[in-house]
């Protein structure tokens, strides 16, 4: 049997909470509730999360009211467990860049740094929503070592709903921020529902080549070039070039 997507990630977080407890920032749920209520783009829910045993510290009651699941039934791996399949990649894949980031930062550094990315997660009823999770550093070890975070998931599907998920490092306090972080596929993505040689035609017509420049980038008849435009039509059920770029560009298919 292959190891879950939670199981893979225990390894991940085994990788930074190492060490024994040195900081406790001082943290006031209510005061926080109200700065949510101020600042959040839709409705959410936060938790905390020890990492050196992966588990739910806390769940606010708002994950059942927006996910529809028993507030009981909600812990880690259960979450995890209800990603989008073709999200849960990245999601691994972001966790281990988010632990080397952090592996570089200095003691002072830790608590200045916000980790903010998304994807999508299945509520009861079988329908998806797209979260924004952004997490903060609530304990950290002498060596570094990261044990516990704090963590808002932002339902912002009304925003976006399509496309890969984006990952950035907000710095607070004067720190410098890292917006659309490079992600290193260190655990692979699915592959795309389109050949090898469609999706390097889909990118240059992204990028507002014609079908003879098609043509002669890839050394390939115009001919072939316009077999496979029909094609890329056919299986993205688009009706024009036009809306089959905008498709694209949306839902990260390139």
């Amino acid at each position: 049997m292959k190891p879950t997507t939670f199981n893979k990630a225990i390894k991940i977080w085994g990788k930074t909470s190492i060490g024994d407890t040195i900081t406790s920032v001082l943290f006031d749920l209510e005061v926080q509730k109200k700065m949510l209520n101020i600042f959040s783009v839709g409705d959410y829910y936060f938790y905390i999360f020890n990492i050196k045993e992966a588990k739910l510290v806390l769940l606010s009651e708002e994950a059942a009211t927006i996910l529809g699941y028993e507030q009981e039934e909600m812990d880690m791996t259960f979450l995890v467990s209800k990603f989008h399949p073709e999200d849960q990649p990245w999601f691994l894949n972001i966790e281990n860049k988010s632990v080397e980031f952090f592996s570089n930062l200095t003691l002072a550094q830790i608590p200045n740094y916000k980790v903010r990315y998304d994807y999508r997660i299945q509520k009861s009823d079988g329908e998806y929503i797209r979260i924004l999770q952004q997490v903060i550093v609530l304990q950290h070890s002498e060596v570094g070592g990261i044990l516990r975070t704090f963590g808002v998931h932002t339902d912002i599907s009304h925003l976006k709903m399509e496309g890969k998920p984006v990952l950035s490092f907000i710095g607070l306090n004067g720190e410098p921020s890292f917006i659309d972080v490079e992600i290193e596929k260190v655990f692979p993505i699915p592959s795309s529902f389109l050949t090898n040689r469609e999706q390097e035609i889909l990118l240059l017509l992204v990028n507002g080549f014609e079908t003879k420049e098609i043509a002669k980038e890839l050394g390939i008849s115009t001919d072939t070039v316009s077999t496979h435009r029909k094609n890329l039509l056919n299986k993205t059920k688009a009706r024009n070039t036009s809306e089959m770029i905008s498709m694209a560009i949306k839902k990260g298919w390139v």
